[in-house]
């Protein structure tokens, strides 16, 4: 993998304490939390970029929904004075939030992805940053995915669900690498 340019920004998207409400079940991944600790600090030794991405959800019943003690960030990706912390109300984080244009206002193209939920937020925000013309890597062990229940009442477990939607964002989205093969490009 080539090296970062010291314009690559780290999106770290959704990491609230609401991601450990019970109605989500089952997780995969459970290293998640710390790699995406490892990735924050490596690109603030480096000096790169780094955003975060707040979900605010309109749902009464979300744990995300702002005034809830889960809507704050997780200790391991709580954000320091002046790193910008963007709030979204959808999917992804380049809907109605003005990243997009905050981005390129900075010149930082290149964009390394972690956060939860692999399948939900952190796959629509990459799908939708490469269409945008990001250069997008994705640090597959610093996301995580849940259980998803079928149509037809089957269960397919997080660690499936995750693998997949990896799959689905490699080599045509995103290029998927782990956390230390990317802090090895700083």
């Amino acid at each position: 993998m080539t090296s970062l340019p010291a314009h690559a920004a780290l999106l770290v998207i959704d990491v609230q304490l609401a991601i450990d409400a019970p109605y989500w079940g089952p997780r995969n991944n459970p290293q998640g939390e710390a790699n995406i600790a490892a990735l924050l600090a490596g690109w603030r030794r480096s000096g790169r970029p780094v955003w975060h991405i707040r979900h605010d959800s309109m749902q009464a019943d979300s744990a995300y929904r702002p005034g809830q003690p889960a809507h704050a960030f997780k200790p391991e990706a709580m954000p320091l004075p002046g790193e910008p912390v963007i709030a979204k109300q959808v999917h992804s984080a380049f809907i109605g939030t003005g990243l997009e244009r905050r981005l390129r206002d900075a010149g930082q193209t290149d964009l390394v992805l972690c956060g939860v939920l692999t399948h939900n937020s952190v796959e629509a925000t990459a799908r939708m940053a490469s269409d945008l013309g990001f250069d997008v890597r994705l640090a597959g062990d610093a996301c995580w995915a849940v259980d998803r229940r079928l149509a037809d009442g089957r269960v397919v477990p997080a660690a499936d669900v995750h693998a997949l939607s990896l799959a689905n964002l490699d080599g045509e989205y995103v290029t998927v690498a782990s956390t230390a093969d990317l802090l090895a490009t700083l």
